[in-house]
């Protein structure tokens, strides 16, 4: 019987609400977070705001300073939902495996119907805006990864544009997230700077009106602390957002920058300040490619169909090589070169590979579940030659 896709996922994400909602594994560190921010909050609204509404000549600017903590808290705390409980960006799985991948060798070559055959390559190559890319094959999610996109060891997905793994809000931060995420950090900072510096202000009023700052001190000791944590708070989340500014304005990742920086790469990505920033403030929030909700298909239920274990190629290790890589073509879907043929063309292809002179279509296409390129009259037509010829001998 099918059942919905969140409760077959074979990541480690937990889901709410029927699967409209989708946490990372450690989800419970959202408590930590919403503590950090929930408690000064309240200390601030019990202590000091609502002190404040009596010091100033107008109580209508005494509420203001009220009402605009709880609403900003408000905002942070919506932020940091959309950033926890959404799709990060997580890339579908492949429910059939290309197994000959998973013990790739590049100068390994074994022998199949009396030829030499190499096994397909873990990496390919891929041009963005004119400049090869490097893409990988990931054995867990069995496609291979779309552009900056890779494999979180946390939450076990391969997610798109992939930034980092946040603790503190118990989500991967990617591609469909990371606008909610720089939201939320930069308004925590401003929500510091707003505590600190009404705090900072009602203890001015004690001070003019006790005279003394150790007055001051003992009648609000909450405005003290408060002080103290804001501005400790401040150099982390203020920090980070100063980060992630830098981040956008050169339009990298945070794994890309801390893994590729020795390495001298040349971003590729890179649109000039402008556009990099309206990629990420202006550019519409793409759907999610996974629908949690939906009911598993019976494809996808299916055992993987048996695979090519080599593919019949040309002489030298290098030619092999090049041809390989040739015919590995991706198009604009890369997850389609996961896709696997059934199990009876294949045979029917080796069949004919071990019997006949070596066809026009590379093997490649087959073991990609490319066969689509060439009509399977051809090979009707082949095979019905090829036996008449057997007739005459």
């Amino acid at each position: 019987m099918a059942q919905p896709v969140y409760k077959v996922w074979k990541g480690r994400n937990k889901f709410l609400l029927n699967g409209r909602l989708v946490f990372g594994p450690d989800a419970s560190s959202l408590i930590v977070t919403l503590l950090l921010i929930l408690v000064p909050v309240v200390i601030f609204c019990a202590f000091v705001a609502r002190n404040l509404i009596h010091e100033f000549p107008t109580e209508n600017a005494g509420y203001a300073v009220f009402v605009a903590a709880v609403v900003f808290t408000v905002y942070v705390l919506l932020l940091l939902l959309l950033t926890s409980a959404c799709d990060p960006g997580i890339v579908p799985r492949s429910p059939h495996p290309l197994e000959d991948l998973s013990g790739y060798d590049s100068s390994a070559s074994v022998e199949v119907g009396g030829r030499q055959s190499l096994q397909l390559p873990r990496t390919k190559e891929v041009f963005v805006n004119g400049l090869p890319v490097r893409v990988k094959y990931c054995e867990t999610c069995m496609i291979y990864r779309p552009p900056r996109c890779s494999h979180c060891s946390v939450c076990d997905n391969c997610v798109e544009k992939f930034d980092h793994h946040c603790p503190w809000v118990g989500q991967c931060i990617g591609k469909r997230n990371y606008r909610c995420f720089f939201l939320f950090i930069s308004s925590s900072a401003l929500l510091c700077i707003f505590v600190f510096s009404m705090s900072a202000l009602y203890m001015k009023f004690l001070m003019d009106g006790n005279g003394t700052a150790w007055e001051a001190v003992k009648q609000s000791p909450a405005s003290v602390v408060l002080m103290a944590y804001c501005f400790v708070l401040f150099w982390f989340v203020g920090g980070l957002t100063s980060f992630h500014l830098y981040l956008i304005a050169t339009n990298q990742t945070t794994y890309e920058l801390f893994r590729y920086k020795a390495e001298n790469r040349i971003n590729v990505y890179d649109r000039g300040c402008a556009n990099n920033y309206g990629q990420v403030f202006c550019a519409k929030n793409e759907s999610s490619r996974i629908n949690f909700r939906a009911y598993e298909t019976e494809e996808a239920s299916k055992p993987p169909c048996a695979l090519i274990q080599g593919l019949l190629v040309g002489d030298t290790d290098e030619g092999r090589r090049e041809k390989v890589e040739d015919n590995l073509e991706m198009g604009n879907d890369l997850l389609k070169i996961s896709q696997c043929p059934d199990t009876e063309e294949v045979t029917d292809v080796r069949s004919r590979a071990t019997d006949s002179q070596p066809q026009q279509l590379s093997e490649v296409d087959y073991a990609l579940g490319l066969e689509s390129h060439v009509s399977s009259s051809k090979f009707d037509r082949h095979h019905s030659n090829m036996r008449r010829k057997n007739e005459r001998r």
